[in-house]
């Protein structure tokens, strides 16, 4: 696990999958010019008990400050996100699922 308790299979799939910031499409292959455009762990849905491929992905640094813990849909009409052109219809498919079907934290009815 990861300091954010992120198993290993799980930080390999999201890696593999997430090559570009899920919201302002920064690819991560270029090299970083800035401390910004690093990727960081990224809980979609700002719950860290959510940790599945729907919840966890990698996006740039400056996108994950931006959010810090306001909701997805409120930080989407943001002032950073208009200056940066992300919308509902730019990120990446990982974020438009979790806007239409939020990721939950499993509980149990025992």
């Amino acid at each position: 696990m990861n300091r954010w308790n992120i198993p290993p299979d799980l930080e390999r799939d999201v890696s593999q999958r997430d090559k570009h910031c899920v919201y302002c499409q920064h690819d991560f292959s270029l090299p970083a010019t800035t401390r910004g455009m690093r990727p960081s762990w990224e809980h979609i849905v700002n719950d860290e008990r959510i940790i599945s491929a729907a919840n966890i992905a990698l996006c740039c640094i400056s996108c994950n400050a931006s959010k810090g813990a306001r909701l997805l849909e409120v930080w989407l009409q943001s002032k950073y996100c208009a200056r940066k052109g992300i919308s509902v219809d730019t990120v990446a498919d990982v974020v438009r699922e979790a806007l239409t079907n939020p990721p939950t934290y499993p509980t149990s009815n025992s």
